[in-house]
């Protein structure tokens, strides 16, 4: 049942992000969960880093979030450079 969670909240996170994120991106379901699940262990690790979450404690959705839009921006960057 938590990987059902993880999956659910990684896709929330993913969809909020999009649509904070200004322009359009062309993101599938998957793209959309993996961005999402992406940017909460992202967030994750960086408050770890700065001592604002203990080990085993998960991001929260508001950290989660700009990670997410953080992603979104380096998935552009590197898409805009290929095109």
């Amino acid at each position: 049942m938590s990987i059902l969670w993880t999956l659910l909240i990684g896709f929330a996170i993913g969809v909020i992000a999009k649509l904070l994120h200004p322009g359009r991106e062309d993101m599938g379901f998957v793209a959309t969960l993996l961005l999402g699940m992406g940017g909460s262990f992202a967030a994750g690790l960086v408050g770890q880093m700065l001592g604002w979450y203990r080990a085993g404690q998960g991001a929260g959705l508001a950290a989660s979030v700009v990670a997410a839009i953080v992603l979104l921006v380096i998935y552009g960057r590197i898409r805009d450079r290929q095109a």
